[in-house]
């Protein structure tokens, strides 16, 4: 396979205009410019958002002009995309919260120095900036009959949810990002085509300038839904090498072929022959699945990290011995705590409504007692043990 095709077909959904007038531009050997856009709705970029990043990657690598753009100004309404009911919206300070170390992670994928260096944008540069006038004349673009015909909109109309004029708005204001940037393609998953086909008839409205759009598959989350913050069913780039590889063995077994086909580096060949082995039972499933963990772990952490993670795992999980628990060195002891705090001070969460979350089903413990309540508290001293599910835990040292 060509790198030209393999750039089009691996992990590629659909191509508008089409899959050819792409390939001729690329073959002109012009530099396109290229980007795809976050959503700040949650502080971390999952293995979903991953998929279109790697894709992004393999035009860098091709030395394309690569933009990472921050939906600061639209996260504040929040994109309806795969919603059934109208989502929360963000305040300015949570958005640029959430934001704050997207740069941090991406790197992980993209490369932001070298001699191609990907640039992060963000939209609140020119949507905040917008006069009312243009504002009318870009939103009188489109009719409402346009926008309605959106299937997310009409399933609403038909359960009889709310509809509320923002969520009409926010893929015309998406979309006027490809203007304000002048870009040459949009990438993203398959939810978001609407939004950047609105973009795409908007630079050719206002620029006359044809806008290549590629979308990538959607990764189903840890549950089999679409993987997304909001159904929590995420495994986040930023989840350390022990909590990446137990949500990765949690995975079932029909989600397997799925994942390394989008979150590996695997040829097309070594994937065929995974899914033969367990279609056919050759190999153990359990075997397969610490395969994919491994071959996803290590495009984020590094080698020994993972297979030091993977053999915690076997220990606990399949050994049914206990876990093997950090030691978290602490300058003084923690009196009358709540178990929420105690969490968050030693590291285990890395917020308190993950920490609740973990609380309210049951998860912690602390010295062996199961914690009942977010509002239990806790004296935590030298050889204090602190739990979460099977898997991990945090001894307590105190310095003197």
């Amino acid at each position: 396979m060509s790198e030209l095709t393999s750039l089009l077909d691996h992990n590629v959904e659909n191509i508008y205009p089409s899959k050819e007038s792409l390939k001729l531009r690329l073959k002109s050997d012009s530099r396109l410019k290229i980007y795809i856009g976050i959503d700040p709705s949650s502080p971390n970029i999952h293995l979903g958002n991953a998929v279109a990043l790697w894709k992004l990657r393999e035009f860098q690598n091709l030395g394309h002009e690569i933009i990472l753009l921050i939906g600061d100004f639209t996260g504040t309404i929040g994109d309806p995309s795969g919603r059934d009911v109208t989502r929360k919206p963000l305040s300015f300070s949570e958005i640029l919260g959430n934001s704050k170390k997207y740069k941090e992670q991406a790197s992980k994928i993209l490369s932001f120095d070298g001699k191609n260096p990907a640039e992060i944008r963000y939209n609140s540069k020119w949507l905040g900036k917008l006069e009312l006038w243009d504002f009318m004349k870009i939103v009188s673009s489109f009719t409402i009959g346009q926008l309605i015909e959106r299937d997310l909109f009409q399933r609403r109309m038909n359960e009889e949810k709310p509809i509320f004029l923002n969520e009409f708005l926010y893929p015309i204001l998406q979309g006027y990002d490809s203007v304000a940037m002048e870009v040459d393609m949009e990438v993203g998953g398959t939810d978001q085509t609407f939004n950047m086909l609105i973009g795409r008839d908007l630079l050719k409205r206002f620029k006359g300038k044809e806008k290549f759009v590629l979308t990538v598959p959607l990764l189903p989350g840890l549950d089999g839904r679409k993987m997304s913050k909001s159904f929590k069913n995420t495994v986040e780039i930023t989840d350390d090498p022990h909590n990446m590889v137990v949500k990765l063995m949690s995975l079932g077994d029909s989600l397997m072929s799925v994942y390394f086909r989008l979150c590996t580096k695997l040829s097309k060949e070594e994937i065929q022959k995974v899914e033969l082995d367990l279609k056919e039972g050759i190999k153990n499933p359990m075997e397969i699945k610490k395969l994919l963990a491994k071959k996803i772990g290590v495009l984020y952490h590094r080698e020994e990290e993972i297979e030091a993670a993977l053999k915690e795992f076997e220990r606990v999980a399949q050994k049914g011995e206990p876990p093997k628990p950090a030691v978290k060195p602490l300058s003084s002891k923690l009196i009358q705590k709540s178990a929420v705090d105690i969490l968050l001070i030693l590291g285990m969460v890395k917020s308190k409504s993950e920490a609740r979350r973990l609380i309210e089903q049951g998860g912690v413990s602390i010295n062996s007692r199961k914690v009942i309540s977010t509002e239990d508290k806790f004296d935590i001293e030298k050889g204090s043990l602190v739990q979460i599910g099977r898997f991990k835990a945090v001894l307590v040292k105190i310095e003197t």
